[in-house]
């Protein structure tokens, strides 16, 4: 092997080497080969920290495979040390000759060494394969972590997200380990839910196109803004951090002065009963709060609810924009206090948005606002959603969730004491323990949970269940129809306050009664109920006696509720003192106890003391006044018989120029009296 090849394999390039042994008259490989000494490794030598062995290997795969290159060059030198070894007795003369033949023809192999070089580079790189980088990230601490601990990561992570692998509870049924009123932000947007029922490709459609030419708008959490909505400005909204206790923080919005003159000019419009003037007072304020929602419900009455809907998102929008900058939507420890008229328009917002999601077909959606909205002052929950979120829990599947509801508040909140939540539970239970998925143990438990709660609600409020079964088009059979327990007596004789609430549950979720397992599950559960009657138990003359004491007034919560919600059946059970006053969209049944940061200036009114005769005039004619000009001077009686002539004269002429302008139309003349005798 000639010293150019053996110095390839060290690494070592030509000019690096020190002045050899054959140059200096010395010539040690002879006696070395003789000796059967192999050939110095690679490394070895004393100018081993100045040869680099990867020069002859590319950049890339240095990279690459570094550990390759070690073992090709080690597989190298152990075939050299076998050759070396059989052709011991030849190489002697082969090695003599290689000397002489490199000091006589150094300018010939100058010449060829580039072209060898890239020769030897070409041939040794074709077998070799390249191999994919093994991505390596680092962690906190340093450490590089590789592609495969990343993915058992990541599946550890999607197994501790997933639902069926939660923690137990004692009762056997699954429980969350994050709060109750947690808000997961990818629920508050309805396209996510409509993604997951229809694709994304049948929701979005061709928005995407039109999405890259956008204008840049600010990205929000309740709503999308919209590129048929005004140019967005500030209205004059503020939210401030009233104070934090207990780890609770309370937040209040603020309206500047400018904004004021706007909601007196509002308030102003709301009275002249004209919808115009509210147009009006938005296309100068596109973002005012309590217009958007007033106009929303004008809307909604005349059918368009595409523009109520989009009345209220721009609402939501104008709102979301002026929170502080420490209120959270999902950490259910920010408060807003509903007495404060500034805060009542988001209450309100998010209820008819809420609303308008549950009829759009997004009840997981809603279930989400739902929870906001309760999060927001669930101690006195203003707008009564507990009345709705189990309805919501039902429609969405989400019966974990309404059973730890039920659970975790029923010992401070008495939910049981509310129709709703006392047959919408065991519905639940039901629900659960027909999911085969879950262990038998789990679902036996869930089957006598739903049992013994649905047997207690029809003992407590028996006049849930004809209502409910007339709604589903069910006939009961003789015994049950015939029996006083559930007859029209159970209706007649509950409370008016107890009636509300019975027939706003019917009226809304009668619909998720209408299976045909359901009403197979229920019919035993009513007949063991009629047995209990029939023996006199105890539960059924307590539950009894419940009644007559409690649900004598509802508080004024509920009333708002069913307002809001607008189901026929509960409205028209409410009581006249609730009825017979007006009620508006932007703050329907305020609070008795509000709290007040600006009031309204007075108005100038016109004197009250007119005669009956005036005020006709004046609904006739506006400009007629029968006192002429107010006299700021009330002591100067002396010329009181001189304006009553003054006004009866004004009166005559008024009354002459009425008649002179009435024209009576003459009928059309019918120059053929007789006809001719055709029919159209």
């Amino acid at each position: 092997m000639s010293r150019r090849a053996l110095r390839r394999l060290r690494g070592e390039q030509r000019g690096q080497e020190g002045p050899g042994l054959g140059q200096l008259g010395l010539d040690p490989g002879p006696e070395r080969a003789r000796e059967g000494g192999p050939p110095p490794a690679p490394g070895k030598g004393p100018r081993a920290g100045i040869s680099n062995r990867f020069e002859l290997i590319p950049a890339e795969e240095s990279e690459d495979e570094p550990v390759a290159g070690e073992e090709q060059l080690d597989t190298r030198l152990s075939q050299q040390d076998t050759a070396g070894g059989s052709q011991e007795g030849t190489q002697d003369s082969s090695q003599e000759g290689a000397v002489a033949q490199e000091t006589d023809g150094d300018g010939q192999r100058e010449e060829q060494e580039p072209e060898q070089q890239d020769r030897t580079l070409t041939t040794s790189n074709k077998p070799r394969k390249k191999k994919k980088k093994r991505k390596t990230k680092k962690n906190s601490a340093g450490e590089t972590v590789e592609d495969n601990d990343l993915e058992d990561i990541e599946s550890l992570l999607e197994r501790i997200e997933d639902p069926r692998l939660a923690p137990q509870s004692q009762g056997g049924i699954t429980t969350d380990s994050r709060p109750l009123l947690y808000v997961e932000h990818r629920n508050l947007n309805p396209e996510n839910e409509l993604k997951r029922y229809f694709g994304a490709r049948a929701v979005l459609g061709d928005q995407r196109p039109r999405q890259r030419q956008r204008q840049y708008v600010r990205s929000m959490w309740l709503t999308a803004p919209k590129n048929t909505w005004p140019r967005y400005s500030k209205t004059g909204i503020t939210m401030q951090l009233l104070d934090t206790r207990r780890g609770v923080q309370h937040f209040t919005f603020e309206h500047h002065r400018e904004y004021q003159q706007v909601q007196f000019k509002f308030l102003d419009a709301v009275e002249s009963m004209d919808p115009n003037n509210i147009v009006l007072l938005l296309q100068m304020n596109p973002y005012h709060v309590d217009s958007l929602l007033q106009l929303s419900d004008v809307c909604r009455m005349q059918e368009d609810q595409e523009m109520a809907r989009d009345l209220i998102e721009r609402a939501l929008y104008s709102l979301e924009c002026a929170f502080h900058p420490v209120f959270s939507l999902t950490s259910g420890t920010c408060r807003l206090d509903y007495r404060r008229p500034e805060n009542r328009a988001f209450f309100l917002a998010l209820f008819k948005h809420l609303m308008f999601l549950e009829k759009r077909g997004c009840p997981r959606t809603a279930l989400e606002f739902c929870k906001l909205i309760l999060s927001l002052d669930p101690e006195n929950d203003p707008l009564c959603v507990l009345l709705l979120i189990d309805f919501l829990s039902l429609r969405a599947r989400e019966y974990t969730f309404l059973t730890r509801l039920f659970q975790e508040w029923e010992s401070h909140r008495n939910l049981s004491q509310l129709p709703n939540f006392a047959f919408s539970v065991p519905l639940a239970y039901f629900f659960l323990s027909q999911q085969e998925e879950r262990p038998e143990l789990e679902r036996s438990q869930a089957r006598e949970r739903a049992a013994r709660l649905i047997q207690l609600a029809l003992i407590m409020f028996p006049s849930v269940l004809m209502p409910l079964l007339d709604h589903c088009s069910v006939q009961p059979d003789a015994r049950v129809a015939s029996h006083p327990f559930f007859g029209l007596n159970a209706q007649i004789s509950q409370s008016p306050a107890l009636n509300q609430l019975t027939s706003l549950y019917v009226g809304r979720t009668h619909a998720l009664w209408k299976d045909p397992a359901v009403m197979a599950w229920l019919e035993p559960h009513v007949h063991e109920v009629l047995r209990m009657v029939e023996a006199q138990d105890a539960l059924v003359q307590e539950a009894e006696h419940k009644r007559k004491i409690r649900y004598q007034s509802a508080p004024r919560n509920i009333y708002r509720h069913i307002i809001l919600s607008e189901m026929k059946e509960a409205t028209a059970a409410l009581p006249l003192e609730v009825t017979s006053q007006p009620v508006m969209g932007f703050d329907p049944l305020p609070p008795l106890d509000s709290i007040v940061s600006y009031t309204r200036p007075e108005r100038t009114s016109h004197p009250s003391n007119e005669s009956t005769l005036s005020l006709f005039f004046r609904s006739l004619l506006p400009n007629f006044n029968l006192q002429g000009d107010i006299r700021h001077d009330g002591d100067d009686e002396a010329g009181a018989a001189q304006d009553l002539n003054q006004g009866v004269n004004r009166l005559m002429a008024a009354m002459r120029d009425m008649l002179a302008n009435i024209q009576f139309q003459e009928p059309p003349r019918d120059d053929n009296p007789e006809g001719d005798g055709d029919w159209d």
